[in-house]
């Protein structure tokens, strides 16, 4: 296949001005194809030959102002055109393949009930897959779509949809959109509708989720109807399309995707399961983020690829932002910085990282692999600075302006800089030249100097290039307890700045205090002895964070010992009362057992969060706090070296004090009781005769990749590199139930088959299969140098896939990063140690 380059972007945007799509589809052809029927009305500039895209299985027919085209002239996904200036009209006629790996038009049969749902996604360049377009961003046009279906479905759209008298589906001309943005979703959708401020609203999903819907339609309305009213007193521009429909769809590989009027979430949004309220607040934030593009990425949209972050990182930041304001989960931004921020801090230190905003990015294949944390997490960091740094009154005035001078176009960074200028006297394009076309991390570290026994001066040294305003907290310990921490004065801090004053010596001073900042932070020597025997007692979840963050960091840069974090977060974690903190922690704690540690001191690890999660337990045992217990209970279940305890849990159906186990603990304690051989295949199959969702069959998927069974590996080995019929989700199941740490010897001839054998699979199945088998199916489940030169072994190829080149690169970094870890260990406990003694001493 060709990916289309900037330079023919640009070229054909020149020539072409494409006014109407009039598409049918056939969804009633059988369960592996389709028909599609497209007709495009453009003009043409001047005299040109140029091109069409269309992945088909058959091109039937293909007519230029009613004039056939040759069939046999389609080269790879494009059809040639010869142009002449002035006004044209071409009809394509296609079968087009379903796909179950959630490019293109996505089919699913519900093993539940057996019914079977289609649904698109075309982002970034999948309309091939689907229908004949010119596919870039900036050739918006209207669209018209007429679908048939079998009888009892419902189809939607982006726009309302009404069904004919023979029975043909017909959705309402849109406004101007990038054809990436054109959705369909098709099938007997259980479905919930309302109206708000004249627009009507609806809810989705399959049937065999609808009483997860219902039990959770009002909290879901009430979400939406609160964002929708506050991005209208944010923006003056009204919401542009005319229904918001939300439709939870089957084996999603995004979070979901802003099509305008009908957004697509994944239906693991809609719960089978007990919930932490932190993971009702994620949804919401999702909700909101999808929202914000209804104007931002719809409204206006990016002209080329090079400028995702004005998509992604600006929808990021306000659904942090606006879910805060509108609703009831008003911690969405300790969340971001314990749960999301890291994933831009990651990303942008590895060899991939990129800019924020890359100059060019030269092909869509590309940009594909710039959706990543840089462009949401490290950009909705930099435009919360920003916010933080030139006012949200004048940068929401910026964000009108934008809106107006280019809805229903297309715009650029140049465009966006523009309108935020016009604003403010800062100045916008040197922010933007220091923040969004550099790469890196800076990392900031505080220098107290002693001026007498009351004074002291602070002055931050800066390693990296970009200015900082950041919020500098200084805390002292609390007189009449000591493991209280008391605020005593934040202030905000310009870097590179002037030194200040700060009085007496305080117990624990915080770099980027309410995390406005985007950077690494460092503690003087007594701020770091405080923050490891003091950080439960200070007082806001969100400073707590941040000093997470920062031993969470130096464990990565092998500042500190990964010991030492485990250590901390047994101490503290008992004590912690936001959710999100106690979820971060314990995730990343597990990640230190497992890659940051050798493999002799697992056990020991995986023993201490045992005793971490017993603690949580005991501590919620009256009830009152169920989000905490489910999160010990499921960090219990995972770190459990020994079969008894959860093999109780699992043959009682309960844990004792609560909760009753539902599938998602039933199929968890499954799972790691596979890893541990303390169960077989047979109780899989029970279980998925208990369970036969298109969970369970996920689970028990999962289950059986993990059994320390020589023949299931190989057979799981097989579904993986040889079969090719798994869908998207099977896939990723099995990959994650494959590679274990207790079972290293068991799969250690699998290693180098991997290397050898994916870079075919990801060239047979294409880009989402390839991500799923370059981070999922990666071996990275024990850092060991032999797999880190497969890996680097294997990147020399020329022919890699872009998305799986990307992908081996990043793990192969995550890896390289463990082995320094561990390397690194013995001397650095060893200073330590040396170190407290001396402490000690001088105590006495």
């Amino acid at each position: 296949m060709s990916v289309l380059t900037r330079d023919e972007a640009q070229t054909r945007a020149q020539l072409l001005e494409v006014h109407r799509y009039t598409v049918d589809l056939d969804l009633d052809r059988g369960e592996e194809t389709f028909d599609s029927r497209t007709v495009i009305r453009f003009t043409a500039q001047s005299d040109a030959d140029t091109f069409v895209e269309l992945k088909p299985v058959t091109l039937r027919s293909a007519t230029l102002d009613g004039q056939p085209l040759d069939p046999a002239a389609l080269d790879g996904n494009r059809l040639p055109l010869t142009l002449t200036a002035g006004p044209h009209e071409l009809t394509v006629d296609a079968e087009m393949r379903y796909s179950r790996t959630g490019e293109g038009l996505h089919r699913f049969t519900d093993p539940a009930d057996g019914e079977t749902y289609v649904y698109s996604q075309l982002f970034l360049d999948d309309i091939q897959r689907v229908f004949a377009a010119f596919d870039q961003p900036d050739l918006k046009s209207v669209f018209e779509l007429r679908v048939n279906a079998p009888e009892g479905w419902t189809v939607l759209s982006n726009t309302l949809t009404t069904r004919d008298e023979q029975g043909r589906w017909q959705a309402a001309p849109t406004l101007p959109l990038s054809c990436y943005l054109v959705a369909v979703a098709a099938g007997p959708w259980h479905s919930v509708r309302t109206e708000h401020r004249g627009i009507p609203f609806g809810l989705h999903c399959r049937r065999s989720l609808a009483p997860a819907l219902d039990a959770d339609t009002g909290e879901l309305f009430d979400i939406t109807r609160a964002c929708f009213d506050r991005y209208h007193e944010k923006f003056e521009e009204p919401y542009p399309f005319d229904s918001y429909d939300q439709a939870f769809v089957p084996e999603f590989n995004a979070g979901a995707m802003e099509n305008p009027g009908l957004v697509t979430f994944r239906d693991e949004f809609l719960y089978r399961s007990a919930v932490t309220d932190t993971e009702r607040q994620t949804r919401g934030m999702v909700i909101a983020h999808e929202m914000a593009h209804m104007w931002f990425g719809d409204l206006v949209t990016l002209t080329w690829w090079d400028d995702i972050w004005l998509n992604e990182s600006f929808a990021e930041y306000m659904g942090y932002q606006v879910l805060a304001e509108a609703t009831r989960h008003t911690g969405t931004w300790t969340d971001f910085a314990i749960a999301r921020k890291g994933w831009g801090y990651d990303a942008d230190q590895r060899p991939s990282t990129h800019p924020v905003a890359p100059e060019a990015v030269d092909d869509s294949a590309a940009a594909l692999l710039n959706f990543d944390g840089i462009s949401y997490a490290k950009g909705a960091s930099a435009l919360r600075q920003l916010v933080h740094w030139m006012g949200e009154k004048d940068f929401l005035a910026g964000i009108n302006t934008h809106f107006a001078r280019h809805k229903f176009a297309n715009a650029s960074l140049a465009d966006f800089l523009d309108s935020l200028a016009g604003h403010t006297d800062r100045d916008i394009h040197g922010w933007a030249a220091q923040w969004l076309r550099t790469t890196g991390v800076d990392t900031l570290t505080p220098e107290l100097t002693p001026v007498d026994a009351r004074s002291t001066t602070l002055t931050v040294s800066r390693e990296g290039s970009r200015p900082h305003r950041i919020a500098v907290g200084v805390y002292d310990r609390d007189p009449g307890d000591g493991s209280r921490l008391v605020l005593r004065e934040r202030f905000d801090s310009d870097i590179p700045g002037a030194p200040r004053d700060l009085g007496a010596p305080p117990a624990l001073l915080v770099l980027n205090d309410q995390d406005y900042g985007y950077a690494k932070i460092r503690f003087d020597p007594a701020s770091a002895r405080t923050a490891l025997d003091a950080l439960a007692g200070l007082p806001d979840p969100l400073t707590r964070a941040v000093v997470w963050n920062a031993l969470r960091e130096a464990v990565r840069d092998g500042e500190l010992p990964p010991a030492a974090y485990l250590d901390a977060a047994r101490t503290h974690l008992p004590h912690e009362r936001d959710l999100a903190v106690v979820s971060g922690v314990l995730t990343f704690s597990r990640l230190v057992a497992d890659r940051y540690l050798p493999a002799e001191r697992r056990p020991a690890a995986l023993a201490t969060l045992g005793e971490l999660c017993r603690d949580l337990l005991r501590r919620t045992e009256t009830g009152d706090h169920p989000g905490l217990r489910l999160l010990a209970v499921r960090h219990a279940i995972d770190s459990a070296t020994q079969p008894d305890v959860i093999r109780d849990w699992y043959d009682s159906g309960n844990v004792p004090g609560g909760p009753e186990l539902d599938p998602e603990l039933r199929w968890r304690i499954l799972g790691r009781l596979c890893v541990l051989g303390a169960v077989d295949d047979a109780v899989i199959e029970a279980e998925l005769v208990q369970d036969p969702s298109a969970t369970g069959q996920e689970g028990a998927a999962r289950c059986r990749a993990a059994l320390p069974d020589p023949v299931a590996k190989q057979e799981a080995w097989r579904a993986l590199f040889e079969d090719d019929t798994l869908s998207n989700y099977l896939f990723t199941a099995t990959a994650q139930g494959f590679w274990q740490p207790e079972q290293a010897d068991l799969v250690r001839d699998f290693v180098p088959r991997y290397f050898t054998e994916v870079p075919a699979l990801a060239a047979r199945r294409g880009a989402a299969i390839a991500s799923a088998a370059g981070r999922h199916g990666f071996p990275g489940h024990r850092a060991d140098p032999r797999t880190a030169e497969l890996a680097e072994q294997c990147l020399r190829a020329d022919d890699l896939l872009p998305a799986l080149r990307r992908e081996l690169a990043d793990r192969l970094d995550d890896l390289h990063r463990a082995l320094r870890v561990q390397a690194g260990q013995e001397g650095q406990e060893g200073q330590a140690g040396q170190e407290g003694q001396e402490e000690a001493a001088g105590e006495r």
